[in-house]
């Protein structure tokens, strides 16, 4: 008798700003993964919160007809399903960046549907997304990190004189400007001089009620590396190779990671140039701060490096976690995996895994008295 599928449900598109690299990262996984061993069935989610199955999905993904507005959706709930019923979902993967998707909220409706998903949880998903909480929890685990700064957003449009004394007695320029709970480098802004302030404060607080402003690693004129591992497992994680990204602008925004190409795009270097103590040294790092953010299933932790100057090491501090990053062929979690010899079909069979074992394990809890 032939085993049973598992039936592993897709989960693409969202209400953030980065619904089109979640349909790319979809695309990807939904050309790669094994339809012998998974019953595939494709979820989306409309840029306006509907959510949709089958053809409707497909369409948003580009494939089919267009997704009409008063069309009925589907929720995880009924996708879930009753146990035994036949169309219920024995996983799901996630593929969403950003809000509503990689901060916690639509791993807080699993837990309530009773039903296993790759990634993080919660509370690891919700840490690892709002910067201000993962430089907390870094710092807690002693983990270096660049000098930074949290303002939220009522305090820099009531007082702004205020909130740039307060940035200016805490850091020097250049620093970075970044809603707290963002991806893909989307509302980031570089800034040198304090007349640049005001316009990277206003666009940051465009996404976020929070605004982390970090100092530039290195000091004015210093181009850091950035450097990037990917981790993978449930309580006992595992760091890929690093890798290093050569950004084709001066920092690794938006632009520069999914709008750029052939000669003017961002190159990758796997696996990065360093040595084998620095190696050593950032992968675990990588770890550490997986397990400080309470991270499950995956994340790609990113690091920047200051170049060593005389009588002093290079400078390595982390820079983020991200619990759920791009998830295309070429993205840098399934290269940098790639490159540790586990391809990406294999990645995802590992990771439809690891939601398994974490569902299981967490059935050993009891929940009443």
């Amino acid at each position: 008798m032939a085993k049973k599928k598992l039936r592993v449900g897709i989960l693409f598109g969202g209400r953030s700003g980065e619904h089109e690299v979640s349909l790319r990262s979809a695309r990807s996984i939904l050309k790669a993964i094994d339809r012998k061993k998974y019953d595939v069935v494709e979820l989306g989610i409309s840029p306006e919160g509907r959510w949709l199955q089958g053809r409707k999905a497909q369409a948003l993904l580009g494939e089919g007809a267009a997704v009409g507005a008063g069309e009925a959706g589907v929720s995880i709930v009924s996708a879930a399903a009753a146990p035994g019923s036949g169309t219920g979902l024995d996983v799901v993967f996630p593929v969403l960046h950003g809000t509503f998707g990689e901060d916690g909220t639509v791993q807080g409706l699993f837990e309530l549907a009773d039903i296993a998903y790759v990634g993080s949880g919660v509370l690891g998903s919700a840490a690892a997304m709002d910067k201000d909480a993962m430089k907390r929890m870094f710092v807690a685990a002693g983990l270096p990190l660049t000098p930074h700064v949290t303002l939220l957003r009522s305090e820099w449009r009531a007082d702004p004189k205020k909130a740039t004394r307060v940035i200016e007695k805490a850091l020097c320029y250049p620093v970075f400007v970044k809603p707290a709970n963002l991806g893909s480098s989307v509302g980031i802004s570089k800034v040198k001089v304090r007349g640049e302030l005001a316009a990277a404060m206003d666009l940051a607080a465009s996404f976020d009620r929070k605004i982390v402003i970090e100092q530039g690693v290195g000091g004015p004129g210093v181009k850091p590396r950035e450097l990037e591992v990917a981790v993978l497992g449930n309580d006992a994680p595992e760091a890929s190779v690093v890798g290093e990204i050569v950004p084709a602008k001066e920092f690794y925004d938006y632009e520069a990671k999914y709008e750029l190409s052939g000669p003017d795009e961002s190159v990758c270097i796997l696996p990065s140039k360093l040595s084998k103590a620095e190696e050593k040294r950032i992968r675990a790092m990588a770890v550490a701060a997986f397990k400080a953010c309470d991270c499950a299933g995956l994340a790609r932790v990113d690091f920047l490096m200051a170049p060593a100057t005389k009588g002093k090491r290079a400078e390595i501090v982390l820079n983020e976690v991200n619990t759920m990053p791009g998830f295309t062929s070429i993205s840098m979690y399934p290269k940098l995996w790639a490159a540790s010899g586990l391809p990406y079909a294999k990645l995802i069979d590992r990771l439809i895994e690891l939601a398994m074992e974490r569902h299981k394990e967490k059935m050993e809890t009891s929940f009443s008295r």
